[in-house]
C-alpha cells in the first residue's frame, strides 16, 4: 500500500473508530433520558448506507467521514406531534440535556482508557532509556554514556518515548528536573538537568537536543563502510568492522570517532584504535592523516565512511498484566488529558509554536500511518491521545461544541431560564467564526510542513 493510501486509510479508520464512539455516547445517554432519536450517522453528505432500527432510529454511514451527528426529536428543529412531546429533547430537564451533551466527551475519555489498557497488555515495543552520549547541560550534571534513565520528574520512564516525552516537557517549562538514573554497575543516583539555562531560542522540536542528550539507539554505529585509497585506514581497516575506541577514548557512535582522531593527532605519532572484526577485539596502530573534506577544510582522519545501516531493533517492551494495566490506564488517561491541556496553555503564552500545535487532517493521516507502521500497540496507542484530543476540543466553550451547548445549559441552570434565540444564535455565528478559523490554521499548518 502506496504512503498515501495507506495516510488515507488510517486516518479513515481513526476518525471512524473516534467519530462512532462520540456520538454513540451522546445516543446511548440519550436514550437512557427518554430522547427519541431519529438518526445516528457516522459522517456527513449523502448517505452510502442506511437502516431503519426497531427502535425507530435510522442508523446511517455517510460520504464524508469527517464527524459525524445524532439527531434527536427537538421541537426547535421540526414540528413534534402531541404524543411524542415528552420524547423531545428540548423538552428534557436541564441537568438531563447537560448529560446527553457532556456523554460525547466522556465516551471518548472512555475510549481512551479502554485503548489504553489494550496498548499496555499487548505490549509496546520501545527504546530502552538509555544514553547514548551526554554534552552539554547533561554532561555538566554528571550523566555519561550507559546510563539509563529511570525516572524524569515524577514521571517513571521505563522506555524512551516515556522519557522523551517528559524531557520535552521539562526544556519547554524552562525549570531544573532530576533525573533518576542506573549506573553500569547498577547503582541509583539523581542527577538535576539545569534546564532553566536553555536558550528562550529553542523550540519543541530541539527541546531533547537542548538537553545535551542522545539516546543509545540514535547514535550512528561505529561501522566501517568504505575506505579511501592511501588513507590511514587503508590496508588496516576492513569494511564492516566495529570501532570500539579511538586511543584509549571510548566511542559509542560514529560522530565520536572525528574528536578522538583530532585529538590523537594533537598528540602526534601513532595510536592504537581498537576494533570488532568476526567476533573477534582487535588493537590496530594508526597515524591519523591529513584530509580534504568537501567544503574544501583540511583535518586530520582516519579516511573512513559510515556503513549505512537500517533503524536498529526495539531492545524494550512496554507491557503490564491485564489487572495492573488498569490503574496504569487511567494514570496515563490522567497523563494525556493533563499534558493535553497544559500544551494548549504554552501555546497561548507562546511556550510552543502553534504550527506544532494545531494539527489538520494531512498531518493526522501522515502520524496515522506512521504509527500504524509501528504496530498494533503503537495505533491504539495513537488512537488514544486523538481520543483525549477529540473530547477536550469538544469541551471548549465554544458555541456549535459541546462545550458551547454545555456553556449555554449551564447559564439556564443558573438564571432559571434559557438563553434568548438571539444570543443563542450569535452565539452560534460566532462559534463557526472560531470553527473556521481553527480549521484554517490547521490547513495553514499542514502546507507549512508539507512545504517543509
Amino acid at each position: 500500500m502506496s504512503t498515501f493510501l495507506g495516510s488515507l486509510w488510517w486516518m479513515l479508520v481513526a476518525l471512524g473508530v473516534l467519530v462512532t464512539f462520540h456520538e454513540f455516547g451522546h445516543f446511548w445517554v440519550a436514550r437512557r433520558c427518554g430522547v427519541k432519536v431519529l438518526r445516528f450517522s457516522i459522517g456527513f453528505g449523502r448517505p452510502l448506507w442506511t437502516r431503519l432500527g426497531k427502535d425507530g432510529t435510522e442508523y446511517v454511514v455517510a460520504a464524508l467521514p469527517l464527524g459525524g451527528y445524532v439527531r434527536m426529536l427537538d421541537e426547535r428543529e421540526d414540528h413534534v406531534a402531541a404524543h411524542q412531546l415528552d420524547q423531545a429533547f428540548n423538552r428534557k430537564p436541564v441537568l438531563q440535556r447537560m448529560a446527553i451533551v457532556a456523554a460525547g466527551p466522556a465516551a471518548n475519555l472512555l475510549l481512551a482508557f479502554a485503548l489504553l489498557w489494550a496498548m499496555l497488555v499487548i505490549g509496546r515495543p520501545d527504546y530502552a532509556p538509555v544514553i547514548g552520549k551526554a554534552t552539554g547541560i547533561a554532561a555538566e550534571a554528571g550523566l555519561r554514556s550507559g546510563d539509563r534513565i529511570l525516572a524524569v520528574g515524577e514521571r517513571e520512564t521505563p522506555t524512551w518515548s516515556e522519557a522523551g516525552m517528559a524531557l520535552t516537557v521539562a526544556v519547554l517549562d524552562r525549570q531544573p528536573v532530576a533525573l533518576r538514573v542506573q549506573r553500569g554497575d547498577g547503582s541509583t543516583s539523581t542527577r538535576t538537568l539545569a534546564l532553566d539555562r536553555v536558550p528562550a531560542t529553542i523550540d519543541e522540536l530541539r527541546a531533547i537536543e537542548a538537553t545535551g542528550l542522545v539516546a543509545r539507539h540514535q547514535l550512528r554505529p561505529a561501522l566501517v563502510g568504505s575506505i579511501n585509497p592511501g588513507s590511514a585506514a587503508w590496508g588496516v581497516l576492513a569494511e564492516g568492522d566495529r570501532i570500539t575506541a579511538v586511543d584509549a577514548t571510548r566511542i559509542a557512535g560514529f560522530d565520536d570517532i572525528a574528536p578522538a582522531v583530532a585529538a590523537l593527532a594533537a598528540r602526534g605519532g601513532p595510536g592504537m584504535v581498537e576494533i570488532e572484526r568476526d567476533g573477534e577485539r582487535l588493537a590496530l596502530e594508526m597515524t591519523p592523516a591529513s584530509i580534504t573534506y568537501p567544503d574544501g577544510s583540511r583535518r586530520p582522519g582516519l579516511g573512513i565512511t559510515n556503513a549505512a545501516t537500517s533503524a536498529p531493533a526495539t531492545d524494550a517492551v512496554l507491557r503490564i498484566g491485564p489487572i495492573a494495566a488498569v490503574p496504569a490506564a487511567v494514570r496515563e488517561t490522567g497523563f494525556q488529558i493533563r499534558q493535553l491541556v497544559e500544551m494548549v496553555g504554552r501555546a497561548f503564552s507562546g511556550k510552543v509554536s502553534v504550527q506544532n500545535t494545531v494539527a489538520g487532517p494531512l498531518t493526522i493521516a501522515q502520524a496515522a500511518n506512521d504509527f500504524a507502521s509501528r504496530g498494533t500497540a503503537w495505533f491504539l496507542n495513537f488512537l488514544a491521545l486523538l481520543s483525549v484530543s477529540l473530547a477536550l476540543i469538544n469541551l471548549l466553550p465554544i458555541p456549535v461544541l459541546d462545550g458551547g451547548h454545555l456553556l449555554y445549559y449551564l447559564i439556564e441552570l443558573v438564571t432559571g431560564r434559557p438563553l434568548g434565540e438571539r444570543a443563542m444564535a450569535a452565539g452560534q455565528y460566532l462559534g463557526l467564526a472560531l470553527i473556521a478559523g481553527l480549521m484554517g490554521l490547521a490547513f495553514y499548518n499542514d502546507i507549512l510542513h508539507l512545504v517543509s
